[in-house]
């Protein structure tokens, strides 16, 4: 069978949720997942996300 639903849920979102991620400032990724940073709630990629979880990255927002 088919798997025509498959990231039914990203194509609704702007560029089909791909993007820069505000904390490894990679572009064209997706970033689905949100992830509260200084006190507001910001999109990260998936890699960040599991760093952030796991202690490997700071969780003060990257300039």
């Amino acid at each position: 069978m088919s798997k025509a639903h498959r990231g039914k849920g990203i194509r609704e979102l702007f560029a089909h949720g791909r993007g820069e991620c505000p904390v490894c400032k990679r572009y064209n990724i997706k970033v689905i997942y949100e992830q509260e940073i200084d006190g507001e709630k910001l999109k990260v990629c998936k890699t960040c996300k599991a760093a952030i979880k796991h202690g490997k990255k700071s969780l003060v927002k990257a300039n």
